[in-house]
């Protein structure tokens, strides 16, 4: 298991390093929706400092106390990769969870399923809000939904809503989670928000 482990990670890091000399090619496009119109919520040229968050915003999350979005994954196992660029222009503003494809996909938090999303970047994509639509989490790259799972659908932290995959732009021999955290602006839009690092909202736990 730790073998296998490794050279998913292994995989998965060389991946990026090609998805991210390529990622250029479709950075037009990065703001479109297939066949929705919707804008995306995109990956600003320089992600927010927490700092740039109120505090009593970044203890509200942390009051959270979010799972791990993908199952069997321990918070150990999670690396930091939010300031990582991804193209001359664009940060990456979320972080990577490298799995095998098919791997469950679970809800983070309790809330509702906000929008089922397919776009050029993402691919197949979710997003959920928290119980109070202060915050919106972002799942990237899925393989598939898990059946039955619908817009504005409750959803429970721990339930499984989709799978590990390799849609929109990541490598296709590099299954992952893309996950990221935006704390919504007083439209509560689903595709507006201001960018968080998920790493210490993840990982803190076990501190």
């Amino acid at each position: 298991m730790q073998r296998t482990a490794t050279r998913i990670r292994l995989a998965f890091t060389v991946a990026c390093v090609a998805v991210t000399i390529a990622s250029g090619l479709s950075a037009l496009a990065a703001g479109e929706a297939v066949g929705v119109g919707r804008p995306v919520a995109t990956s600003p040229a320089t992600p927010p400092s927490q700092s740039d968050v109120p505090e009593h915003v970044l203890h509200a999350l942390r009051e959270r106390r979010l799972a791990i979005p993908v199952a069997g994954v321990a918070r150990s196992a999670l690396r930091d990769n939010y300031e990582e660029r991804r193209d001359r222009t664009r940060s990456h503003a979320a972080i990577d969870i490298a799995a095998e494809r098919g791997t469950p996909v679970i809800a983070v938090d309790d809330g509702s399923i906000a929008k089922l999303f397919r776009s050029v970047p993402g691919g197949t994509t979710i997003y959920q809000f928290d119980p109070d639509r202060r915050f919106v989490y972002y799942y990237a790259h899925l393989d598939r939904y898990e059946a039955g799972l619908r817009e504005a659908a409750p959803v429970r932290r721990g339930e499984v809503i989709g799978y590990v995959g390799t849609t929109g732009n990541a490598a296709p021999d590099a299954p992952h989670l893309h996950f990221a955290i935006h704390v919504l602006d007083d439209s509560r839009a689903w595709w507006k928000g201001t960018p968080v690092n998920p790493f210490p909202f993840l990982v803190e736990r076990v501190r």
